[in-house]
């Protein structure tokens, strides 16, 4: 705890609070108020006054408290420890809390955010003499059976090292470097600190052209997302969005998850508390924790600290992507995150923008989701981190500011549907809403497979959606019985499409994940039982007799009945359905055009 005192309270609103008599602070450095040494940040300074917005709880606290300066930005520590560990909005451990407090966070709460007793097997990777750069790689550090830590040099720091802790079981606090910069001799330990509203540097940024692939077919293969890119999963309630972060977190092919539970109910995140560390990872076999990272911040917790959470787990993702990890980061929800903003803003007595949030809510989002990325590090490695932000628009609204300034700087968009989720279908990302702007990124990792071309057969389901979705509004005036058979068809192909491909159980062992390439073969079937059908349709066979036919139910079985093993299964699906389809043209080999 810090001692030195900079000023005093003068005036108290909520999470925001007046100091006067100030000297010695800077813009954003952290500071500690009361006896309670309550955790703050400096927004604003004017002359001798500053305005603080604290982490915590301010119930009690009393004008004339003495405010102590730390020196420092609001920071997060960054070292071994951080992976299977459950933080608060500002990086504090909530199960240390909880051996320390009991089940209810106290204020001013001091645990420190890394285990500094935990030995760790470090082993060094430099010598003696050599020239080190910033970010590079120092040694490494077994941190979970699924993640090897790289131990890095600080992104400030550079010169000669003149001395390197040999292999052995060290303590974070153990000096494992002693480096000879320009400014003298500095010593390193397994963990440094950053600054979380400052992005970690990096050589290059790349082009995002690898898919994220999660096994969620509506997502892989209608809408994908590249590593390194930004998605928005807007909802209303009751629509998903929890569920669909889950389920992104449990299977898309990233190395580390960062889950943050920014401002949601207490029983949601209860629920990521007491499932995540029951989920075994399917690629690994081992417990999901074993390559996760959860940021819980209720909604009855301190709303600054709701603020703070994105950015906390933002440069945590930053840091392992330096190593040259994939990171894949869950915001669930930005609403909540931009409610914080608002009621903060209100205290700050700003000029409020539509609908009372800040002028600057497009701003704030912006610098978050342009901190996503798949880049060259400053030590040569590729990493990446993507970020899915969950938004929870009031009544489904998305016309409302969250949902409309998130719009313009992510480039996938996954809307949920209150009708699909209604229906029991899921997931419920609403085709005719929903867009990607990575698909001609991708397209060059998805011609890999000779199955099929995906790139044609997405065009060609794509466009048998939106007919579909023109004749829907037919239907309910007319129905369907009204329609030419052509027309029919087009409704009955769509059919298929969203029970046999786009629908996908989270619960069946089969139907749960699908490899892209098992992706493309149902995909590919589906279109060819189309273009047959078609094909018969124009040679006189009413609609009547294909939806006889016995491969439309094996085609709607398929999902359940052909794993991501059993590809050739497929193979022999086609070739029932084209026999099917043979027998049936025999019936009007005559012409009936």
């Amino acid at each position: 705890m810090s001692e030195h005192i900079v000023g005093t309270v003068a005036w108290i609103s909520g999470p925001v609070i007046r100091a006067d008599h100030v000297s010695g602070l800077s813009m954003m450095e952290q500071v500690e108020v009361g006896e309670e040494h309550l955790i703050g940040e400096v927004l604003e300074l004017d002359g001798d006054m500053a305005t603080i917005q604290v982490y915590e709880d301010t119930i009690g606290l009393k004008p004339g408290v003495n405010i102590y300066g730390t020196g420092s930005l609001l920071f997060v520590e960054l070292g071994p420890g951080l992976i299977k560990n459950i933080y608060d909005g500002i990086q504090r451990p909530l199960e240390g809390i909880q051996k320390e407090q009991g089940d209810f966070i106290q204020r001013g709460a001091q645990v420190q955010s890394l285990d500094r007793e935990k030995r760790w097997a470090f082993t060094p990777s430099r010598q003696t003499g050599e020239h080190i750069q910033p970010g590079e790689v120092l040694g490494e550090v077994p941190e979970t059976s699924a993640l090897v830590h790289r131990i890095l040099c600080p992104p400030d720091v550079a010169g000669e090292l003149i001395g390197i802790a040999p292999a052995g079981e060290y303590t974070i606090e153990h000096v494992i470097a002693k480096i000879n910069t320009a400014h003298g001799e500095q010593e390193l330990k397994m963990y440094h600190r950053w600054p979380v509203r400052q992005p970690r540097p990096y050589k290059q940024r790349l082009n995002p052209t690898i898919p994220l692939i999660t096994g969620q077919r509506v997502i892989d293969t209608f809408f994908p997302m590249a590593k390194g890119g930004t998605a928005a999963v807007p909802g209303g309630f009751g629509t998903g969005k929890t569920i669909t972060q889950h389920q992104l977190a449990k299977w898309c092919n990233a190395n580390l998850i960062v889950y943050i539970g920014c401002g949601e109910r207490g029983n949601e995140m209860t629920g990521v508390l007491v499932d995540f560390p029951q989920l075994i990872d399917p690629k690994s076999g081992k417990p999901l924790m074993e390559r996760t990272i959860l940021i819980a911040n209720t909604s009855d917790m301190p709303v600054a600290a709701r603020e703070a959470s994105i950015y906390t787990g933002i440069t945590i993702a930053e840091y392992y992507r330096d190593m040259g990890y994939d990171i894949a980061i869950m915001a669930d929800s930005t609403s909540r995150w931009a409610e914080a903003l608002r009621e903060i803003s209100g205290r700050l007595e700003e000029m409020p923008a539509e609908e009372g949030f800040p002028a600057y809510l497009a701003t704030r989002l912006a610098e978050f989701y342009e901190r996503a990325g798949r880049v060259v590090a400053l030590n040569g490695e590729e990493g990446s981190v993507s970020v899915i932000g969950a938004v929870s628009p009031p009544g489904g609204d998305f016309s409302e500011p969250v949902t409309q300034h998130t719009k313009r700087f992510v480039r996938c968009f996954w809307g949920l549907d209150k009708e699909l989720a209604s229906a029991r279908y899921f997931p419920a990302i609403n085709y005719m809403d929903s867009y990607s702007e990575y698909l001609e990124d991708v397209a060059g990792w998805w011609a890999q497979f000779e199955d099929g071309n995906w790139a044609e057969l997405r065009a060609q389901a794509m466009n048998l959606l939106q007919q579909d979705d023109k004749l829907q509004k037919i239907v309910k005036l007319v129905g369907e019985d009204a329609l030419p058979d052509d027309q029919r068809l087009v409704i009955e192909g769509a059919r298929l499409l969203k029970d046999a491909l786009l629908q996908q159980s989270a619960f069946d062992e089969v139907d749960m994940y699908a490899e892209p390439t098992r992706q493309l073969w149902m995909l590919k079937v589906i279109m060819h039982f189309y273009q047959r059908a078609g094909e018969v349709i124009q040679k006189g066979a009413p609609i009547y007799r294909i939806r006889e036919l016995e491969a439309i139910e094996t085609i709607n079985r398929m999902k359940a009945r052909i794993p991501n093993d059993k590809i050739e299964q497929f193979t022999e699906l086609l070739q029932e359905i084209d026999r099917e389809f043979d027998e049936l043209e025999e019936d009007y080999s005559g012409g009936f055009f």
